[in-house]
């Protein structure tokens, strides 16, 4: 039996924040064999429920797209080129500095930041990027200082030799670099030439997303396993397929489908069950949104987002509360959790990484209220859009606000302020892949 990984790696946000001694893995309770072959086809038809129409953008969302792209200006490394996945924080994972190039090209596209200053910033940044020391000599590790490019641990802790890589993560960063390679040809024989040096094949393998994950106080060695989830693993294969890796098993999600009826919706759940393969299932905004900004859903992903969609609508039907779910950083234990529609078996669940549930950590996530509005356009996403507006800051705008008492939730983040820039972009243009 293989384990798979998390949906995706992430950052543990400042020296001393770390879980609790002993939390408790709560998985959900199934046990057993899971057999991965989805038998029959998902038979998802296609809807016009999220067809943007190209419009200029107001006053008010370029003030937005300024707020945003704060985040960047601030929290810039200059002696790397990368950026701090949390302002204050000197660390970041591959996956938020793919966030940062995605980012980088829309706001260019959106004429706040000049093309002048994007060569600048893509040159420093492919100047740190060759720099990093890999893991095993094949990929860049998980995590590494902004400040030094050691490798290091979520603790920003120096690690000799590594934790390993994320698959996810480097997909992401994968992404990033195409779109910038598509948009500003100028850097695509320096981005090559980054690249060359790396084994991509190493995170691919029979059609499916590799990870490596080594604890050296546990396992000198390391292993490779299976990574991602339902929503991040088809993202991911979707955006190492750019660079014609073989991840035909994880572009889609109809072998791992499960249904699950929340709010009277039926949601598609991942059905290897978190007990059995040692890994959180999140089913939320973030994967989706993402497909649609970068690459646009395809007629499988956007019946799959569309559910998600009307879940989190119909919540706020129910019970008044803004619902718009996603993966963010907390400025209180666990500091990191997945507010989703469903996870590891339970509705409207908000898991930490080691499994463990936290519903009064759920937050109004910033990005998601701005990426659904971006997508659907509805009374409802403009109304948490609106309430996520309100939450501007001349150094970007914060993780979102906190469901059980309204407060804000104080961290900024790299991801966050990326993904409103990606959507503000949506909005005026489409994918960033195959604008309009």
């Amino acid at each position: 039996m293989s384990r798979v990984t998390v949906p995706r790696s992430s950052l543990v946000f400042a020296t001393g924040l770390a879980l609790a001694a002993g939390s408790a893995m709560m998985l959900d309770g199934a046990s057993g064999a899971i057999a991965l072959a989805f038998q029959g086809q998902l038979n998802l038809q296609a809807t016009d429920w999220h067809v943007p129409q190209e419009s200029k953008l107001t006053v008010e969302e370029m003030e937005a797209a300024r707020a945003a792209w704060g985040y960047f200006a601030a929290n810039t490394r200059s002696e790397t080129g990368f950026v701090d996945a949390v302002a204050g924080f000197p660390s970041a994972t591959l996956w938020d500095q793919g966030s940062y190039l995605l980012g980088l090209v829309s706001a260019v596209r959106l004429g706040i930041v000049t093309e002048t200053e994007l060569d600048i910033r893509v040159a420093a940044f492919l100047d740190g990027l060759a720099r990093l020391e890999l893991f095993h000599d094949k990929l860049p590790n998980k995590v590494y200082d902004t400040q030094t490019l050691q490798m290091t641990d979520y603790a920003n802790t120096r690690v000799e030799g590594g934790i390993g890589w994320s698959a996810l993560d480097m997909a992401r960063l994968l992404m990033g670099l195409r779109v910038v390679e598509k948009h500003f040809p100028q850097h695509g024989d320096a981005i090559r030439d980054v690249i060359r040096g790396w084994d991509l094949a190493a995170m691919a393998q029979d059609g499916e997303l590799m990870g490596f994950t080594r604890e050296p106080e546990e396992d000198e060695e390391g292993a490779l396993w299976q990574e991602g989830r339902i929503g991040y693993e088809q993202y991911g294969a979707r955006a190492a397929a750019l660079w014609g890796l073989d991840v035909i098993r994880a572009m889609s999600a109809e072998r791992i489908v499960d249904w699950n009826r929340i709010e009277g919706v039926e949601v598609a759940a991942d059905r290897r069950r978190a007990i059995t393969f040692q890994a959180i299932t999140p089913v939320l905004s973030e994967p989706y949104l993402l497909m649609a900004f970068e690459l646009g859903l395809d007629t499988e992903s956007a019946a799959l987002a569309e559910r998600v969609y009307q879940a989190q609508e119909a919540r706020y039907d129910e019970t008044g509360h803004i619902t718009m779910v996603s993966e963010d950083h907390l400025d209180a234990a666990p500091f990191f959790a997945y507010s989703s529609v469903t996870a590891n078996g339970r509705a409207w669940a908000v898991v930490a990484e080691d499994g463990s549930f936290h519903s009064d950590m759920r937050t109004m996530s910033t990005k998601a209220a701005f990426g659904w509005y971006a997508l659907v356009g509805s009374d409802y996403a403009d109304l948490a859009r609106d309430a996520a507006l309100e939450l501007a800051t001349d150094e970007g705008f914060p993780a979102g606000i906190y469901e059980a008492d309204g407060a804000v939730n104080e961290v900024f983040t790299l991801n966050t302020n990326a993904v409103i820039l990606e959507a503000l972009h949506y909005q005026t243009a489409g994918p960033l892949w195959s604008v309009r």
